[in-house]
């Protein structure tokens, strides 16, 4: 009986082909970045109004570990705060003045915050 071999070839990074017959590719185990305890980790919140047509927005930077974690943590944070946002490199980005919110929220979660 043969054996089923993994054959998505759109994974597989700089092999072209293999005449061996026992061949059988692995994939690089991709780790993901393992998330910091909150306290190990100091977010700086600021507000920001440059080339946003004068509008105000609070920034949070410094988060550490995989982007799902970033998108989790900023998506909570715009329904805590009730106002809309978005995750923009390595940034969470909140509509409107809410230092003073996302700053007790995020400190209720355990970061340091600046």
């Amino acid at each position: 009986m043969a054996r089923k071999r993994n054959n998505d070839w759109k994974k597989r990074d700089g092999i072209v082909f293999s005449t061996s017959e026992n061949f059988d590719y692995e994939y690089s185990s991709d780790k993901e970045e393992s998330k910091p305890a909150p306290a190990n980790q100091k977010l700086r919140l600021m507000l920001d109004t440059k080339s946003r047509a004068g509008k105000k927005v609070t920034l949070i930077q410094g988060f550490r570990g995989s982007e799902e974690d970033l998108k989790q943590l900023g998506k909570s944070l715009k329904s805590f705060c009730g106002v809309g946002g978005s995750i923009k490199d390595g940034e969470i980005l909140l509509q409107g003045d809410f230092r003073d919110k996302a700053r007790q929220y995020l400190m209720n979660e355990g970061y340091k915050v600046s």
